[in-house]
């Protein structure tokens, strides 16, 4: 798929998200990469074969410890 010099990550490869960005869309929260592999704004990620790899965020929810 990639036609990059030197070829970017393909999405079996561990830094697949170094690949470089076919299409880009803020508005919608996604970038399609041009290995295939779909971001998601939360950190989630689609692969080319159906694989999803769930959200690598930690949650905060901004309250303070409590006393």
């Amino acid at each position: 798929m990639c036609q990059h010099q030197p070829p970017c990550p393909t999405a079996d490869a561990t830094d697949r998200e170094a690949a470089r960005a076919a299409a880009h869309h803020p508005a919608q929260g996604w970038t399609l990469l041009c290995n295939g592999v779909l971001l998601i704004e939360d950190t989630g990620e689609l692969l080319p074969n159906g694989q999803i790899i769930a959200p690598q965020r930690t949650l905060t929810t901004g309250m303070g410890a409590a006393a």
